[in-house]
């Protein structure tokens, strides 16, 4: 797993690695892959966008591809509702529980945090939830008694495109017209 990812380069470094070892061993294991939205603003610490982040590291055809860290779930729904849209691989999603306070603890509880997740499995947006920085047992315990009668996401079916990243994405589709 490629995870915590706060800037795309070194998630396709970490990539590059991975095909490296595949190509010595002859063997391809399955690759997890968890970019990092670090404030309101909807990106990455170098500045991609969700939906950028995904044209990044989507070459990797990753088993899954999802979100942690940095915020609470609240906050980061938005961004996991956004690449459940255009990922065509299994979501993941590992927010913090809550967003610290002026100690840099965490107080949402179990319950608390169970609920806005179990929202997410609700709308079809993931096919697996957990938890990051302040999840506790507790708090993994509670998600899963939340979800545990829900159906996964299902994977959609994207259709093929030219997809390209800096700090937006470029889809060029069969539709486009001038690019």
């Amino acid at each position: 797993m490629i995870e915590t990812i706060f800037d795309t380069l070194n998630a396709k470094a970490a990539i590059y690695a991975l095909e490296e070892i595949f190509d010595e061993t002859g063997e391809r294991l399955p690759v997890m892959i968890s970019g990092t939205i670090t404030d309101a603003s909807g990106r990455t610490l170098s500045g991609q966008t969700t939906e950028a982040f995904w044209n990044s590291v989507r070459h990797a055809q990753p088993l899954t591809v999802g979100l942690n860290c940095a915020l609470g779930a609240e906050e980061l729904r938005p961004y996991v509702e956004e690449l459940s849209t255009k990922a065509d691989t299994f979501v993941s999603a590992h927010p913090n529980a809550g967003l610290p306070n002026e100690f840099g603890e965490y107080d949402q509880t179990p319950e608390e945090m169970a609920e806005i997740v179990a929202e997410f499995a609700r709308s079809g947006l993931v096919n697996i939830i957990g938890g990051c920085c302040g999840s506790t047992p507790e708090h993994i315990a509670a998600i899963h008694r939340a979800i545990k009668d829900l159906p996964p996401r299902q994977i959609p079916d994207r259709s093929r495109a030219c997809r390209l990243s800096g700090l937006e994405p470029f889809n060029i589709e069969h539709d486009s017209l001038f690019v």
